[in-house]
């Protein structure tokens, strides 16, 4: 049985992980143009990065699921601390992304490299996370939690609200998700998933 908030949990990965693909796409792109980026737009794609992962998605794992798990069984209990404590990083390391990104745009292309290998360390991290969260830790919440303990994640997740995801937006955020969808490069467009 796929429970919501296993699916929740993917869709959002998925979401995250076109956004942070297609902030490397874009990077790309204006390089091999020999152009400056639109800084604009990937300031809201971090900004997405930072309100809806960060904010949003990490703490119902790492306050409501995690727990969970470590109240049905020891398996994974290393596991579990390690992407603890990615998610205790999460801001940390997103504030490094986007200092990195000001730096680029007021002191311009002597910033560029560093800008770009700051994304690479964040997409890289990211990345390897969700792929531990979906191979090791959602397998084995789908084995051990009972029906009680996914009613109430299930009801938790479907609150999160990222359109990316499939989730009817929040109107504040229409002009950021707008944006976004707009902006990022075709072999990632996010457009068909809203």
């Amino acid at each position: 049985m796929t429970y919501a908030s296993v699916r929740i949990i993917r869709l959002e990965h998925a979401a995250l992980s076109a956004v942070l693909r297609s902030i490397v796409m874009l990077l790309e792109q204006y390089r091999k143009q020999g152009a400056l980026p639109d800084f604009a737009t990937l300031r809201a794609m971090l900004f997405y990065v930072d309100e809806f992962p960060e904010k949003r998605h990490h703490p119902k794992e790492t306050e409501l699921l995690f727990p969970k798990l470590r109240a049905k069984t020891p398996l994974s209990r290393d596991l579990l601390d390690k992407l603890d404590s990615d998610h205790a990083s999460g801001e940390r390391r997103i504030r490094h992304v986007e200092h990195a990104l000001l730096a680029f745009e007021i002191l311009g292309e002597p910033r560029r490299a560093a800008f770009e290998q700051a994304v690479g360390q964040y997409v890289d991290f990211y990345l390897a996370h969700m792929t531990l969260e979906e191979r090791e830790i959602l397998p084995l919440a789908e084995r051990v939690l009972t029906d009680t303990d996914w009613r109430e994640l299930d009801d938790a997740f479907a609150h999160n609200g990222d359109p990316l995801a499939g989730h009817v937006p929040d109107r504040a955020y229409n002009a950021l998700f707008t944006r976004i969808v707009n902006q990022v490069p075709a072999p990632i467009g996010l457009g068909p998933a809203l």
